[in-house]
Protein backbone atom coordinates (compact mmCIF):
# COMPACT_ATOMS: atom_id res chain seq x y z
CA UNK A 1 0.00 0.00 0.00
CA UNK A 2 1.39 3.11 -1.32
CA UNK A 3 0.76 5.99 1.52
CA UNK A 4 1.16 9.27 -0.93
CA UNK A 5 -1.65 7.75 -2.99
CA UNK A 6 -3.94 7.41 -0.08
CA UNK A 7 -3.31 10.77 1.53
CA UNK A 8 -3.91 12.13 -2.52
CA UNK A 9 -7.28 10.40 -2.53
CA UNK A 10 -8.25 11.05 1.33
CA UNK A 11 -7.75 14.99 0.75
CA UNK A 12 -9.34 14.90 -2.57
CA UNK A 13 -12.65 13.44 -0.72
CA UNK A 14 -12.10 15.65 2.44
CA UNK A 15 -12.60 19.16 -0.14
CA UNK A 16 -15.58 17.63 -1.87
CA UNK A 17 -17.34 16.86 1.58
CA UNK A 18 -17.01 20.18 2.70
CA UNK A 19 -17.51 22.54 -0.27
CA UNK A 20 -21.17 20.32 -0.25
CA UNK A 21 -22.78 22.85 2.65
CA UNK A 22 -25.97 21.10 2.29
CA UNK A 23 -24.24 17.69 2.96
CA UNK A 24 -22.22 19.32 5.89
CA UNK A 25 -24.79 20.93 7.55
CA UNK A 26 -27.24 18.18 7.76
CA UNK A 27 -24.56 16.03 9.37
CA UNK A 28 -24.38 18.52 12.14
CA UNK A 29 -28.30 19.59 12.29
CA UNK A 30 -29.81 15.88 12.01
CA UNK A 31 -28.55 14.85 15.55
CA UNK A 32 -29.61 17.80 17.13
CA UNK A 33 -32.91 17.71 16.21
CA UNK A 34 -33.56 13.98 17.10
CA UNK A 35 -31.38 14.30 20.93
CA UNK A 36 -33.92 17.62 21.28
CA UNK A 37 -36.63 15.82 20.11
CA UNK A 38 -36.35 12.73 22.59
CA UNK A 39 -35.31 15.33 25.56
CA UNK A 40 -38.63 16.83 25.02
CA UNK A 41 -40.62 13.49 24.78
CA UNK A 42 -39.04 10.93 26.21
CA UNK A 43 -40.45 11.43 29.67
CA UNK A 44 -44.36 10.95 28.31
CA UNK A 45 -43.16 7.55 27.13
CA UNK A 46 -46.79 5.84 25.55
CA UNK A 47 -45.56 2.53 24.64
CA UNK A 48 -48.32 -0.09 25.66
CA UNK A 49 -46.38 -2.55 27.12
CA UNK A 50 -44.28 -2.39 30.62
CA UNK A 51 -41.37 -4.43 31.68
CA UNK A 52 -41.62 -5.90 34.85
CA UNK A 53 -38.40 -7.95 36.25
CA UNK A 54 -39.19 -10.35 38.58
CA UNK A 55 -36.37 -12.19 41.33
CA UNK A 56 -36.24 -15.28 41.97
CA UNK A 57 -37.43 -17.11 39.20
CA UNK A 58 -36.16 -19.88 37.39
CA UNK A 59 -35.83 -18.71 33.84
CA UNK A 60 -35.87 -22.23 32.41
CA UNK A 61 -39.38 -23.21 34.02
CA UNK A 62 -40.89 -19.57 34.50
CA UNK A 63 -44.57 -19.10 33.53
CA UNK A 64 -46.71 -15.87 34.64
CA UNK A 65 -49.35 -18.20 36.58
CA UNK A 66 -46.94 -19.67 39.18
CA UNK A 67 -45.98 -15.69 40.07
CA UNK A 68 -47.00 -15.43 43.59
CA UNK A 69 -47.69 -11.44 43.01
CA UNK A 70 -51.09 -9.66 43.91
CA UNK A 71 -53.76 -11.06 41.20
CA UNK A 72 -54.43 -7.51 40.31
CA UNK A 73 -51.21 -6.73 39.32
CA UNK A 74 -50.19 -9.87 37.67
CA UNK A 75 -53.06 -9.98 35.67
CA UNK A 76 -52.41 -6.28 33.69
CA UNK A 77 -52.64 -7.69 30.52
CA UNK A 78 -50.04 -4.44 29.55
CA UNK A 79 -47.67 -5.90 31.41
CA UNK A 80 -45.04 -8.57 30.53
CA UNK A 81 -42.98 -10.17 33.15
CA UNK A 82 -39.49 -11.02 32.91
CA UNK A 83 -37.61 -13.32 35.45
CA UNK A 84 -34.30 -12.86 36.78
CA UNK A 85 -32.58 -15.21 39.33
CA UNK A 86 -30.53 -12.70 41.56
CA UNK A 87 -31.58 -9.29 43.00
CA UNK A 88 -27.89 -7.75 41.36
CA UNK A 89 -28.62 -8.94 37.92
CA UNK A 90 -32.39 -7.13 37.53
CA UNK A 91 -31.35 -4.08 39.28
CA UNK A 92 -28.63 -3.75 36.77
CA UNK A 93 -31.35 -4.31 34.42
CA UNK A 94 -33.50 -1.48 35.92
CA UNK A 95 -30.68 1.20 37.00
CA UNK A 96 -30.22 0.98 32.37
CA UNK A 97 -33.66 1.07 32.06
CA UNK A 98 -34.25 -2.17 30.15
CA UNK A 99 -36.88 -3.22 32.59
CA UNK A 100 -39.82 -0.47 34.32
CA UNK A 101 -40.19 -2.29 37.78
CA UNK A 102 -38.58 -4.91 39.38
CA UNK A 103 -40.55 -7.30 42.30
CA UNK A 104 -39.19 -9.65 44.30
CA UNK A 105 -41.63 -13.12 44.07
CA UNK A 106 -43.43 -13.70 46.81
CA UNK A 107 -42.38 -11.06 49.28
CA UNK A 108 -43.90 -11.10 52.16
CA UNK A 109 -42.91 -7.11 52.84
CA UNK A 110 -44.23 -6.86 49.19
CA UNK A 111 -40.52 -5.52 48.00
CA UNK A 112 -40.18 -3.85 45.05
CA UNK A 113 -37.86 -1.13 43.45
CA UNK A 114 -38.34 1.31 40.86
CA UNK A 115 -36.39 4.43 39.08
CA UNK A 116 -37.58 7.82 40.19
CA UNK A 117 -36.73 9.41 36.76
CA UNK A 118 -38.91 6.97 34.96
CA UNK A 119 -42.41 7.86 33.99
CA UNK A 120 -43.32 4.02 33.24
CA UNK A 121 -42.30 3.03 36.29
CA UNK A 122 -44.28 5.65 38.26
CA UNK A 123 -46.96 4.54 36.31
CA UNK A 124 -46.18 0.88 37.42
CA UNK A 125 -45.68 1.40 40.96
CA UNK A 126 -48.95 3.01 41.39
CA UNK A 127 -50.68 -0.35 39.65
CA UNK A 128 -48.94 -2.29 42.01
CA UNK A 129 -49.61 -0.24 45.11
CA UNK A 130 -53.43 -0.40 44.05
CA UNK A 131 -53.35 -3.92 43.72
CA UNK A 132 -52.05 -4.08 47.05
CA UNK A 133 -54.81 -2.39 48.60
CA UNK A 134 -57.68 -4.87 47.38
CA UNK A 135 -55.34 -8.05 48.50
CA UNK A 136 -53.79 -6.82 51.41
CA UNK A 137 -54.32 -4.91 54.67
CA UNK A 138 -50.80 -2.78 53.85
CA UNK A 139 -51.71 0.34 51.68
CA UNK A 140 -48.49 0.24 49.71
CA UNK A 141 -46.00 -2.17 49.25
CA UNK A 142 -41.72 -2.02 50.40
CA UNK A 143 -40.50 0.62 48.37
CA UNK A 144 -36.21 -0.10 48.27
CA UNK A 145 -33.72 1.93 46.87
CA UNK A 146 -31.73 1.32 44.02
CA UNK A 147 -28.57 0.31 44.65
CA UNK A 148 -25.60 1.86 42.64
CA UNK A 149 -25.61 5.07 39.95
CA UNK A 150 -29.31 5.08 38.70
CA UNK A 151 -29.12 6.29 35.01
CA UNK A 152 -31.49 8.96 33.38
CA UNK A 153 -33.07 7.55 30.27
CA UNK A 154 -31.01 10.09 28.21
CA UNK A 155 -27.70 9.05 29.31
CA UNK A 156 -28.88 5.97 28.39
CA UNK A 157 -30.55 7.07 24.68
CA UNK A 158 -27.70 9.53 23.72
CA UNK A 159 -25.20 6.55 22.68
CA UNK A 160 -27.85 5.08 20.41
CA UNK A 161 -28.53 9.08 18.69
CA UNK A 162 -25.13 9.51 17.93
CA UNK A 163 -24.20 5.55 16.60
CA UNK A 164 -26.88 5.66 14.57
CA UNK A 165 -26.22 9.00 12.92
CA UNK A 166 -23.01 7.33 12.49
CA UNK A 167 -24.66 4.64 10.92
CA UNK A 168 -25.91 6.56 8.23
CA UNK A 169 -23.52 8.66 7.64
CA UNK A 170 -20.90 5.73 6.92
CA UNK A 171 -23.33 3.48 4.99
CA UNK A 172 -25.00 6.39 2.48
CA UNK A 173 -21.53 8.84 2.59
CA UNK A 174 -19.86 5.91 1.20
CA UNK A 175 -21.74 3.83 -0.54
CA UNK A 176 -23.40 6.91 -2.57
CA UNK A 177 -20.22 8.40 -3.30
CA UNK A 178 -18.50 5.11 -4.77
CA UNK A 179 -21.64 4.15 -6.54
CA UNK A 180 -21.92 8.20 -8.42
CA UNK A 181 -18.15 7.78 -9.44
CA UNK A 182 -18.73 4.27 -10.88
CA UNK A 183 -21.52 5.45 -12.61
CA UNK A 184 -19.42 8.50 -13.96
CA UNK A 185 -16.91 6.79 -15.01
CA UNK A 186 -14.57 8.64 -12.29
CA UNK A 187 -13.33 5.19 -10.94
CA UNK A 188 -12.56 4.23 -14.28
CA UNK A 189 -10.57 6.89 -15.07
CA UNK A 190 -8.84 6.32 -11.61
CA UNK A 191 -8.15 2.64 -12.80
CA UNK A 192 -5.09 3.99 -15.35
CA UNK A 193 -3.35 5.41 -12.32
CA UNK A 194 -1.26 2.95 -9.85
CA UNK A 195 -4.20 3.73 -6.85
CA UNK A 196 -4.81 -0.18 -6.08
CA UNK A 197 -8.56 -1.15 -5.10
CA UNK A 198 -7.74 -1.60 -1.50
CA UNK A 199 -5.96 1.83 -1.18
CA UNK A 200 -8.50 3.66 -3.20
CA UNK A 201 -11.21 2.02 -0.21
CA UNK A 202 -8.89 2.98 2.78
CA UNK A 203 -8.54 5.96 1.68
CA UNK A 204 -12.17 6.43 1.37
CA UNK A 205 -13.23 4.66 4.54
CA UNK A 206 -10.84 6.65 6.62
CA UNK A 207 -11.90 10.30 4.94
CA UNK A 208 -15.12 9.12 6.09
CA UNK A 209 -14.00 8.29 9.17
CA UNK A 210 -12.38 11.79 9.84
CA UNK A 211 -15.58 13.44 8.81
CA UNK A 212 -17.57 11.20 11.28
CA UNK A 213 -15.35 11.52 14.04
CA UNK A 214 -15.11 16.03 13.54
CA UNK A 215 -19.08 16.02 13.35
CA UNK A 216 -18.99 13.54 16.44
CA UNK A 217 -16.84 16.11 18.55
CA UNK A 218 -18.99 19.31 17.31
CA UNK A 219 -22.20 17.58 17.99
CA UNK A 220 -21.36 15.92 21.58
CA UNK A 221 -20.05 19.23 22.78
CA UNK A 222 -23.50 20.97 21.48
CA UNK A 223 -25.48 18.56 23.27
CA UNK A 224 -23.95 18.13 25.86
CA UNK A 225 -24.33 21.66 26.79
CA UNK A 226 -27.59 21.42 26.45
CA UNK A 227 -28.22 18.50 28.47
CA UNK A 228 -25.87 17.97 30.59
CA UNK A 229 -24.50 14.34 30.07
CA UNK A 230 -23.31 11.77 32.34
CA UNK A 231 -19.75 10.21 31.34
CA UNK A 232 -19.18 7.62 34.14
CA UNK A 233 -15.89 6.28 32.32
CA UNK A 234 -13.26 7.92 30.16
CA UNK A 235 -13.61 10.41 27.26
CA UNK A 236 -10.36 8.52 25.69
CA UNK A 237 -12.04 5.28 25.71
CA UNK A 238 -15.05 6.47 24.40
CA UNK A 239 -13.25 7.93 22.03
CA UNK A 240 -11.48 5.10 20.97
CA UNK A 241 -14.64 2.76 20.64
CA UNK A 242 -16.35 5.39 18.76
CA UNK A 243 -13.46 5.61 16.17
CA UNK A 244 -13.56 1.47 16.08
CA UNK A 245 -17.48 1.68 14.88
CA UNK A 246 -17.09 4.62 12.94
CA UNK A 247 -14.54 2.32 10.92
CA UNK A 248 -16.49 -0.65 10.68
CA UNK A 249 -19.72 0.94 9.60
CA UNK A 250 -17.49 2.90 6.88
CA UNK A 251 -16.28 -0.65 5.82
CA UNK A 252 -19.39 -2.25 5.83
CA UNK A 253 -20.27 0.64 3.52
CA UNK A 254 -17.69 0.02 1.42
CA UNK A 255 -18.32 -3.71 0.90
CA UNK A 256 -22.03 -3.03 -0.08
CA UNK A 257 -21.04 -0.60 -2.74
CA UNK A 258 -18.40 -2.98 -4.29
CA UNK A 259 -20.34 -3.26 -7.46
CA UNK A 260 -23.08 -1.45 -7.50
CA UNK A 261 -23.64 0.62 -10.39
CA UNK A 262 -27.46 2.33 -9.31
CA UNK A 263 -27.96 4.51 -6.60
CA UNK A 264 -31.80 3.48 -6.64
CA UNK A 265 -30.11 -0.44 -5.61
CA UNK A 266 -27.58 0.18 -3.51
CA UNK A 267 -29.91 2.07 -1.46
CA UNK A 268 -31.99 -0.81 -1.32
CA UNK A 269 -29.10 -2.98 -0.33
CA UNK A 270 -28.26 0.00 2.41
CA UNK A 271 -31.68 0.41 3.94
CA UNK A 272 -31.76 -3.42 4.11
CA UNK A 273 -29.23 -3.39 6.41
CA UNK A 274 -29.50 -0.54 8.29
CA UNK A 275 -33.10 -0.62 9.45
CA UNK A 276 -32.70 -4.04 11.06
CA UNK A 277 -29.51 -2.84 12.20
CA UNK A 278 -31.01 0.02 14.11
CA UNK A 279 -33.59 -1.86 15.40
CA UNK A 280 -32.23 -4.96 16.68
CA UNK A 281 -28.99 -2.85 17.98
CA UNK A 282 -31.29 -1.40 20.91
CA UNK A 283 -30.47 1.82 19.44
CA UNK A 284 -33.92 2.99 20.31
CA UNK A 285 -35.36 0.29 22.93
CA UNK A 286 -33.94 -2.66 24.65
CA UNK A 287 -34.41 -6.24 23.92
CA UNK A 288 -34.77 -7.39 27.26
CA UNK A 289 -37.64 -9.70 26.99
CA UNK A 290 -37.23 -10.39 23.44
CA UNK A 291 -36.83 -13.83 22.16
CA UNK A 292 -32.95 -15.50 22.47
CA UNK A 293 -33.24 -16.09 18.92
CA UNK A 294 -33.57 -12.20 18.36
CA UNK A 295 -30.83 -10.94 20.64
CA UNK A 296 -28.48 -13.72 19.22
CA UNK A 297 -29.77 -12.03 15.57
CA UNK A 298 -28.66 -8.73 17.00
CA UNK A 299 -24.71 -9.96 17.35
CA UNK A 300 -23.93 -10.10 13.97
CA UNK A 301 -24.55 -6.09 13.23
CA UNK A 302 -21.43 -3.88 14.20
CA UNK A 303 -23.92 -1.63 15.85
CA UNK A 304 -24.67 -3.87 18.35
CA UNK A 305 -21.43 -3.97 19.68
CA UNK A 306 -20.33 -0.86 19.48
CA UNK A 307 -23.43 0.20 21.58
CA UNK A 308 -22.86 -1.99 24.06
CA UNK A 309 -19.04 -0.36 24.75
CA UNK A 310 -20.56 3.12 24.23
CA UNK A 311 -23.33 2.11 27.13
CA UNK A 312 -20.43 0.67 29.01
CA UNK A 313 -18.15 3.08 29.74
CA UNK A 314 -20.98 6.26 29.79
CA UNK A 315 -23.23 4.58 31.78
CA UNK A 316 -20.80 2.15 34.14
CA UNK A 317 -17.40 3.36 34.14
CA UNK A 318 -15.91 0.23 32.08
CA UNK A 319 -12.34 0.25 31.09
CA UNK A 320 -10.88 -0.91 27.82
CA UNK A 321 -10.36 -4.90 29.40
CA UNK A 322 -14.01 -4.55 30.32
CA UNK A 323 -15.43 -3.96 26.30
CA UNK A 324 -12.52 -6.41 25.64
CA UNK A 325 -14.67 -8.93 23.47
CA UNK A 326 -16.57 -5.57 21.36
CA UNK A 327 -13.50 -3.86 20.65
CA UNK A 328 -12.18 -7.63 18.86
CA UNK A 329 -14.93 -8.28 17.45
CA UNK A 330 -15.52 -4.78 15.53
CA UNK A 331 -11.74 -4.74 14.65
CA UNK A 332 -11.87 -8.10 12.90
CA UNK A 333 -14.95 -7.01 11.17
CA UNK A 334 -13.53 -3.92 9.81
CA UNK A 335 -10.78 -6.07 8.81
CA UNK A 336 -13.38 -8.42 7.18
CA UNK A 337 -15.75 -6.41 5.29
CA UNK A 338 -12.26 -4.21 4.23
CA UNK A 339 -10.64 -6.86 2.22
CA UNK A 340 -14.53 -8.47 1.08
CA UNK A 341 -14.94 -5.18 -0.50
CA UNK A 342 -11.49 -4.88 -2.29
CA UNK A 343 -11.48 -8.26 -3.10
CA UNK A 344 -14.85 -7.39 -4.79
CA UNK A 345 -14.69 -3.92 -5.99
CA UNK A 346 -15.04 -3.04 -9.46
CA UNK A 347 -13.82 -0.06 -11.32
CA UNK A 348 -15.95 0.11 -14.34
CA UNK A 349 -20.22 -0.13 -14.69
Amino acid sequence: MNIKRMWAMFKARNREFFRDRAAFGWNFIFPFLLVGGFAVIFGSDRHNEFKIGVFPVDSATFQVEQLILPEGFKNQGSFKFIPFSTRKEALDKLTHHKIDFLVRNNSADNDYWVSDTSQKGYIVEQIFNASLIKTDDRVVGNKRRIQGFEIRFIDWFFPGILAMNMMFSALYGVGYVVVRYRKNGVLKRLKATPLTALEYLTSQMLSRNFLIMFTLVVVWIGCDLLFSFQVVGSYLNLFLVFFLGSLSLTALGLALAARGTSEEFTSGVINFISWPMMFLSEVWFSLEGAPQWVKSASQVFPLTHLLTALRAIMNDGAGLLDIGSQLIILTIMTLCFLFIGSAAFSWNK
